[in-house]
């Protein structure tokens, strides 16, 4: 838990000036709350001369306690041991500038979204793509009617019961900022359904930035813009949303917290199963 939180900070406070900035400024307002106990380490994952590390994304842990850390440098992931200490580089190339989301499934094959390339992809621990879903390079929208297997800025993703797979894609609310919404797929990577689109009322999305799956196999989105957390079964029913101040960002849910980046209102937020705030 201690690397968690350190890494979760770490994520935290290293992508504002990389990341696409909100819209209004008014949203940057930070979520009132107890100040959580932790202490800040100085330095916690220290590199070796000559090895330097992009903009972190996204950090997840394997089967071993292994952290990997996505990021959007000349190699695409980061391995840490469970003490902290720095393993490898690997992925020279494999994603754009825009490396996402990641996350690492029961046979510890890491999952990474490319919000550039328009891609999600399974890739093994030796840096093979085993899948690939979307159509490398090119955005729109995926529509089976016409053959179209295309994302808009896929974000984040996460694993259903049976293994299905969730993406959630759309980034910025203004210009250009991708159609924001849920896709499911089965663990072959083929179609199932899709919901969402742009809106403020309930099961539509302003951003739907991040996704994780509770112990009761609902599905919590972070609607990022729209300052809220959207909670949903895996067959796309609404069931209820969280209001919070700032940005939420990306969840982690554990047996006795959730831990919630809240984007560029620089915070890390605990919370219970439920979702009230802590600390």
């Amino acid at each position: 838990m201690k690397y968690l939180l350190i890494a979760l900070c770490t994520l935290l406070t290293g992508t504002a000036a990389f990341a696409q900035k909100p819209s209004n400024p008014a949203l940057l307002v930070p979520q009132v709350a107890p100040e959580m106990d932790f202490v800040a380490v100085p330095n916690p994952l220290p590199l070796p001369e000559g090895i330097k590390i992009g903009a972190p994304s996204t950090i997840k842990f394997d089967s071993r306690g292994h952290m990997f850390l996505l990021n959007r440098g000349q190699w695409n992931v980061a391995e840490f041991a469970p003490d902290g200490t720095f393993l490898r580089l690997f992925g020279q190339g494999l994603l754009t500038s825009r490396a996402h989301g990641l996350r690492i499934d029961k046979d510890d094959n890491l999952w990474v979204t490319d919000g550039t390339a328009n891609i999600v992809m399974k890739v093994s621990q030796q840096g093979d793509i085993l899948m690939t879903i979307g159509t490398r390079g090119e955005k729109g929208e995926w529509n089976e009617a016409t053959g179209s297997h295309r994302f808009n800025q896929p974000n984040d993703l996460a694993f259903g019961r049976n293994g299905e797979i969730f993406v959630v894609q759309g980034h910025t609310p203004e210009g250009d900022g991708g159609d924001p919404r849920v896709l499911k797929f089965d663990k072959s990577g083929k179609f199932i359904k899709t919901w969402g689109g742009r809106g403020i009322e309930p099961g539509k999305f302003t951003e739907a930035h991040g996704i994780a799956v509770d112990a009761h196999g609902l599905l919590w989105v972070a609607d990022r813009e729209n300052q809220r957390i959207q909670i949903f079964d895996q067959d796309g029913e609404y069931i209820r949303e969280l209001k919070y101040a700032g940005l939420p960002s990306s969840l982690d849910i554990g047996g006795q917290y959730i831990y919630m980046t809240n984007g560029f209102a620089e915070q890390l937020l605990r919370l219970d199963l439920n979702g009230r705030v802590l600390a």
